[in-house]
C-alpha cells in the first residue's frame, strides 16, 4: 500500500497514512486521513480501499492514487 494522497470516487482527497492490523481477526487494514473538515482519521479494510466499483456503468477504484503528499 502506497502512502500518499488518493481521490474517492465522490471526489474527496484523502492521505494514507499506513496500514495496520485488527488485533483480534489480524485483517490488514489502510489507515487514513480525510483532506477536508476536521481532517479526521479513518481506517478501511485495504481490500475494500483497494477495490473497483460500479458508478454509472463505469468501473472505477474507490479510491484512486493521486501521488505523494
Amino acid at each position: 500500500m502506497q502512502p500518499g494522497r488518493y481521490r474517492h470516487y465522490k471526489g474527496n482527497e484523502y492521505v494514507v497514512i499506513g496500514t495496520a492490523r485488527h488485533s483480534e481477526t489480524l485483517e490488514e487494514l489502510v489507515v487514513y486521513r480525510q483532506d477536508y473538515g476536521d481532517k479526521g482519521l479513518w481506517v478501511r479494510p485495504k481490500g475494500m480501499f483497494l477495490e473497483t466499483i460500479e458508478i454509472e456503468g463505469k468501473t472505477v477504484p474507490r479510491f484512486a492514487y493521486v501521488g505523494a503528499e
